[in-house]
């Protein structure tokens, strides 16, 4: 019985020691805690889309406790999660304008011919390193394989008689489906933006009536009718600036081709 005891109090002993060496331990080696970030991330919405620029929510939050990131770089949470990430920090949420993808090109199957058959992988990104950048007669359009598609964590965008189509309400303004483009067709644009230049088109009006019946053939009369100095004609196509757009759609009334349309 003696053994028994003096056997107990051996392995209690060598228990009470390894816990206090434990104990210690987890002092010494103890990583530092941020109480903010903490609570920053508990107001992230966990999605880890990589819309905000970082890796995920917890790299997020972590730069938004250490002052790196704005309190409204979260697009998917916008306003709302800003204002309380801002209460956090002790600062003001900021600007959050909602932001939605639009895709910059009309060119439907009914509006642009298709020049070849296509039998390889359904993937933008395989399908445009063929000759002629895929098999529409446009090589700027949106080539209909829906990479964006398959890159939207959010079922926000559609492939739609042969163009990507968003639904802004679902839309959270992640950018995967901007990355994912290799025709840099999807740009972000306000949510409440009002028009917006539906294609991508750069060649000369010519060469642009050959391939597409609604492309833009930088024209220019919708900048000279936009009093706001809100349209522009770069390499020849259209942009708005958002920022100084009003809506008031003289640019759209007076496009021939029709291609300026209300977002």
């Amino acid at each position: 019985m003696m053994q028994i005891i003096i056997a107990a109090a051996i392995i209690g002993a060598i228990g009470l020691v390894i816990a206090i060496l434990l104990g210690i331990a987890a002092i010494q080696f103890a990583v530092p805690v941020d109480e903010k970030e903490i609570a920053v991330r508990e107001e992230l919405p966990g999605n880890n889309c990589g819309g905000c620029g970082y890796a995920g929510c917890d790299a997020l939050a972590k730069a938004i406790a250490a002052g790196e990131a704005a309190v409204n770089a979260c697009p998917v949470g916008g306003a709302a999660v800003a204002d309380k990430i801002g209460a956090i920090m002790g600062v003001e949420g900021g600007d959050a304008a909602k932001m939605v993808a639009f895709v910059k090109c009309g060119g439907t199957c009914e509006k642009t011919e298709i020049k070849a058959n296509y039998y390889g992988i359904s993937d933008c990104k395989k399908a445009v390193a063929i000759p002629g950048r895929g098999d529409k007669s446009c090589a700027f359009g949106c080539l209909g394989f829906g990479s964006c598609v398959a890159a939207c964590q959010f079922d926000a965008i559609h492939v739609q008689h042969g163009v990507a189509v968003v639904d802004k309400e679902k839309c959270v303004a992640c950018g995967k489906c901007v990355k994912e483009c290799p025709n840099k067709l999807i740009e972000l644009i306000p949510y409440d933006g009002k028009f917006a230049v539906n294609c991508s088109n750069k060649d000369k009006g010519p060469k642009v009536m050959a391939v597409c019946d609604v492309g833009c053939i930088g024209c220019g009369i919708c900048a000279k009718q936009c009093e706001f100095g809100a349209v522009t004609v770069e390499n020849n196509i259209a942009h708005i600036d958002q920022s100084k757009c009003t809506g008031c759609g003289k640019c759209a009334e007076k496009c021939p081709k029709k291609i300026i349309v209300a977002h």
